[in-house]
């Protein structure tokens, strides 16, 4: 399967840190900064790392950006470039475009310019946002402790008819299936005869490498 390819545009604390979740995490990430001393800090952890002013569309096209599958704003305080940058890569025909939004206006705007994602990072959420956006599958992602998370996996077709105690996950994967929600309702411990459906959302418990194992081998395809 192809690698998903991603770029970040602004490698402070939010954007280093998903630059930094990305490239552990297997992907292709062009790193991209103004500022040099950020650059090469992310050099070698980024696939790529280039000074570059994201303002610039020539600067833009010449990385071609628009091949990437999901571009991430992460500029800082400077809510011009960011607009800038946000309405060139809409421009250029970037398909997916997270965008950090420093303030209410700032977001306004990014609406109407066409973001596909705003986010309101409070603290560093770096490592959640990067884990939802690399599988479609992965809703929210909640960190536990530096290796173990909760996470919300949309159930796929191969687990749609079977029931849990079948599945045998547990034993298989070494995570919880904690409860499932089904439309409105949500099933907390759900028994091991309970069947998958289509739609249901699992809420999955465990070491983040066995829940990567168990969305890698069972959920995604």
């Amino acid at each position: 399967m192809k690698k998903k390819q991603f770029a970040v545009i602004g490698l402070g604390r939010f954007g280093g840190s998903i630059c930094r979740t990305l490239s552990e995490q297997g992907m292709e990430v062009l790193a991209i900064d103004i500022d040099e001393d950020r650059v090469n800090e992310y050099a070698s952890i980024a696939s790529h790392a280039v000074v570059g002013d994201s303002t610039d569309e020539a600067v833009l096209k010449s990385l071609g950006i628009r091949n990437f599958d999901h571009v991430i704003v992460a500029i800082g305080d400077n809510i011009q470039a960011s607009i800038l940058t946000t309405l060139i890569l809409k421009e250029l025909g970037v398909q997916n475009i997270t965008v950090k939004a420093t303030n209410d206006y700032h977001e306004k705007v990014l609406k109407k310019i066409g973001a596909d994602q705003i986010v309101h990072p409070e603290r560093d959420m770096g490592e959640r946002i990067a884990h939802s956006i690399i599988s479609n599958n992965v809703l929210d992602y909640l960190e536990l402790s530096d290796v173990h998370s909760i996470v919300e996996i949309a159930a796929s077709h191969r687990l749609e008819g079977h029931s849990l105690l079948e599945l045998d996950i547990r034993a298989r994967y070494g995570i919880n299936i904690v409860a499932i929600k089904r439309g409105n309702e949500v099933i907390v411990s759900p028994l091991a005869s309970e069947m998958i459906r289509k739609g249901d959302i699992l809420v999955v418990i465990g070491a983040d490498e066995d829940i990567d194992r168990f969305e890698a081998k069972v959920v995604s395809g």
